[in-house]
């Protein structure tokens, strides 16, 4: 261990509270410790050193034991009641150990005996106290920052967690009812977010009396940031179906359009996301599907008896470009076929790790578990995982009851 350098405490603000009732000893230390640049108050007994220090407040006391009206051990222990952090040196003739041992028991910080050769030793020890007084000041001072700066925290975070909470309740409001029956079709979906807040978003409607629309969309990133974004998509569709509606604009009934759409108005939103999407068209009637995919992926899944096909198509993310063009096909959909829509989270979670084994995988798990939304979630285990690495979103259409 290094020596203390004890020129760091030789400041005219450290104030040394000197009590003896020996008139030299005391006068000496006063005139070594002023020399070496502290302030000095001194008494000469414990009552006197008593007052001094509750006028006073010195940095430090020096103290003798053996004093008449308060003895040191007396005085030690008012000052330990009333300021514990006070640095309390205590001094005494030798042959007297068991006054050291009471005086440590009871807070003294350093013990020293009389006579003192060299006074260099006292102011050591002084020293020594007030850098160990200095260092327990920062740590409490510390210590006190820092609850204050959690307390700060916790009230952020929970403020935080109330607005994902209010987002996240707004969001599920923007979302269709969970099982939905049109005409022969049975629609469903489920969306489990990895954060409070999804970037997938799913949403069908019925856009006139033989058509049904429905879009599957995955937001690049997670959290709010995503989330905005699905709110942006709700509206600009709701945009669209309002025209179609009205007579003005067919967009809506080309799914190839609807996604040029999306990606100028994306583009232009400048909010620094893309997201992947599939939207279809359904005739009611005659059971054709339109569809068309902006850079989604998994592909769709089409299942049909015990036959289960990827349904691929080329195409842009939306937002990625103002002008992007996008491929429409058709299909038709036979009776109890169903069309099976993932966000890309179904595959981080997949037990494989060759993407071609992880669509082997997702094929398999989708030929026997679509009987509902629900049963193909309960057959994933999501429960056994510790987090969901990004959201799981299943969109499920479905030609007749479900089975």
């Amino acid at each position: 261990m290094s020596d203390l350098d004890l020129s760091q405490f030789n400041e005219p603000e450290a104030t040394i509270l000197v009590v003896d009732d020996e008139d030299t000893v005391r006068e000496s230390i006063v005139a070594h410790l002023e020399d070496s640049g502290f302030e000095c108050l001194q008494a000469n007994d414990g009552e006197a050193g008593l007052k001094l220090f509750r006028d006073e407040k010195p940095d430090c006391i020096l103290t003798d034991i053996d004093m008449p009206k308060m003895r040191g051990i007396d005085f030690l222990s008012a000052i330990v009641d009333e300021s514990p952090d006070t640095p309390v040196i205590v001094v005494s003739g030798a042959g007297v150990m068991q006054d050291a041992v009471n005086a440590l028991r009871l807070g003294a910080w350093d013990y020293l005996i009389k006579p003192i050769p060299d006074l260099t030793v006292l102011e050591h020890a002084v020293c020594k106290s007030l850098e160990q007084s200095r260092l327990k000041a920062e740590n409490i001072r510390y210590r006190a920052e820092l609850e204050t700066m959690n307390q700060k925290l916790k009230e952020s975070l929970d403020i935080l967690q109330e607005d994902q909470e209010a987002g996240r309740a707004v969001q599920t409001s923007l979302l269709p009812q969970a099982v939905h029956q049109t005409g022969e079709y049975t629609i469903s979906h489920k969306i489990e977010p990895s954060l409070y807040l999804s970037g997938d978003f799913v949403d069908h409607f019925q856009i006139d009396k033989m058509h049904f629309g429905f879009y599957i969309a995955d937001v690049s990133g997670h959290g709010a940031s995503s989330a905005f974004v699905t709110v942006l998509l709700k509206s600009l569709m709701n945009t669209l179906l309002t025209n179609h509606q009205a007579g003005t604009d067919d967009t809506l009934m080309n799914p190839e359009n609807v996604l040029s759409t999306l990606s100028k108005e994306v583009y232009e939103a400048k909010m620094g996301k893309y997201l992947t999407m599939v939207y279809g068209v359904l005739n009611l009637e005659t059971h054709e599907l339109k569809w068309s995919i902006g850079g989604h992926f998994p592909y769709p899944l089409f299942v049909t008896g015990n036959k289960v096909e990827f349904l691929e198509n080329k195409g842009f993310p939306i937002g990625i470009t103002a002008s992007a063009e996008y491929e429409c096909h058709t299909l038709h959909i036979p009776e109890n076929a169903k069309l099976a829509m993932f966000s890309d989270g179904i595959l981080e979670i997949s037990p494989e790790s060759e993407l071609a084994e992880q669509e082997k995988h997702l094929k398999n798990m989708v030929l026997n578990n679509t009987a509902s939304v629900d049963a193909f979630f309960e057959a994933l285990q999501l429960n056994e995982l510790d987090a969901l690495p990004d959201d799981i979103t299943m969109l499920l259409l479905q030609r007749g009851q479900l089975s």
